[in-house]
């Protein structure tokens, strides 16, 4: 199969114009004016561009479904869904809560990533927000669940998951969360959130061996020019990159202006959508046994506290180029940044060859036309 006439987005995020090349689900060559036959299905793409399918590495739930429902049935209304708003590729992530229900959450995820569906977005992972976080940065994590950052607990979890989970979150100030780090960091990505932790306690940590950040700016300290605090270490260190809910609720468009400007690279775009993602507003949805409400966008628990969102990493590409950022550096933060983040940065998240062919074709309005995965 040919994508001809295209503008796209290559693997510098710079774009281009050609022809794509597509065999047996992956990318086999791209450039100028690729040779095909009367054979071939080509579809002439000229008037729009095509770029990588979205990768959601923070995603609780959409359209009424939760990951922690802890069902195949669940995650696959999720994936329907995701792939219909151009994600390709996402990572169920859990809360803090039982181990019961983290353990079926799991064994959901693995199924789905064993015998992913035809028509849907595909399971690369599993992200753990929970249960080892500060109680007094739980935002909506259920209190009664959270428990210190215990290795052998974890490694239980990962071994439960057949090696599925690619981020792990914890608070590094808890007792043991540095040593925490060291060994977790050796099997999967740590994250630092739900953090009391300051400036130099965030330090120890990415020495120790975080590398992430989990919704930056939400659920940590701030920044300010006599405490740093976790946003501060996280924006001075280049070995450690963060996500950003990008809905214009959970961080002020100028803010996410200046982190884009500063973070480069290691910006990630995520939703931290919940299953009220889809769903009519006004209606309570539950988020991790607590329930939450929408309105005019924005999701709370019944005492005003933010909860997740419900944007989708399609409208925040659109958010990010209306406030200014430029749109092939937004792409990018939606596509091989996250990807790199959990170690799948050869298989997805950018148009090259031998890569999977996901891919968004996109109209002059940034619309989804059309999906290829």
């Amino acid at each position: 199969m040919f994508l001809i006439n295209a503008a796209y987005y290559d693997k510098n995020f710079q774009l281009a114009r050609g022809d794509i090349e597509i065999e047996n689900g992956r990318i086999r060559q791209v450039g100028e004016k690729l040779p095909y036959t009367q054979k071939d299905l080509a579809v002439d793409c000229q008037g729009y561009t095509i770029v990588p399918g979205f990768v959601d590495i923070h995603i609780h739930g959409c359209n009424g479904a939760d990951a922690c429902d802890g069902t195949r049935e669940s995650l696959d209304i999720m994936a329907k869904f995701l792939l219909q708003h151009g994600v390709t590729s996402f990572c169920p992530t859990t809360m803090t809560t039982g181990e019961e229900v983290i353990q079926k959450a799991l064994l959901a995820a693995k199924e789905c990533a064993d015998k992913p569906l035809e028509d849907g977005a595909r399971v690369v992972g599993v992200n753990m927000e929970g249960p080892f976080i500060s109680v007094e940065k739980k935002g909506a994590q259920k209190a009664e669940y959270i428990v210190p950052p215990d290795f052998s607990l974890f490694e239980k979890y990962f071994e439960r998951s057949g090696g599925l989970v690619r981020l792990v979150d914890i608070a590094p100030e808890q007792p043991g969360g540095y040593d925490f780090a060291q060994k977790a960091s050796r099997l999967c990505t740590v994250s630092i959130a739900h953090t009391t932790a300051g400036f130099d306690e965030a330090k120890t940590a990415f020495d120790s061996g975080v590398t992430h950040a989990t919704h930056l700016f939400n659920a940590m300290s701030g920044l300010s020019h006599r405490a740093p605090g976790v946003v501060g270490a996280v924006l001075a260190d280049s070995r450690v990159c963060a996500e950003l809910i990008c809905d214009g609720i959970h961080i002020h468009p100028a803010v996410l202006q200046t982190a884009f400007q500063v973070l480069g690279k290691r910006a990630i775009v995520i939703s931290d959508s919940m299953r009220a993602n889809g769903m009519p507003e006004g209606e309570p949805f539950d988020l991790g046994g607590q329930q939450v409400t929408v309105h005019d966008g924005k999701a709370v628990l019944a005492d005003g506290t933010i909860a997740g969102s419900v944007a989708n990493l399609h409208q925040e590409v659109k958010n990010l180029v209306s406030w200014g950022i430029p749109l092939g550096q937004a792409l990018e933060a939606a596509t091989l940044s996250p990807a790199k983040a959990i170690g799948l940065e050869k298989e997805i998240g950018s148009i090259e060859p031998g890569k999977r062919a996901d891919l968004v074709v996109l109209d002059k309005d940034l619309e989804i036309v059309g999906v290829y995965h």
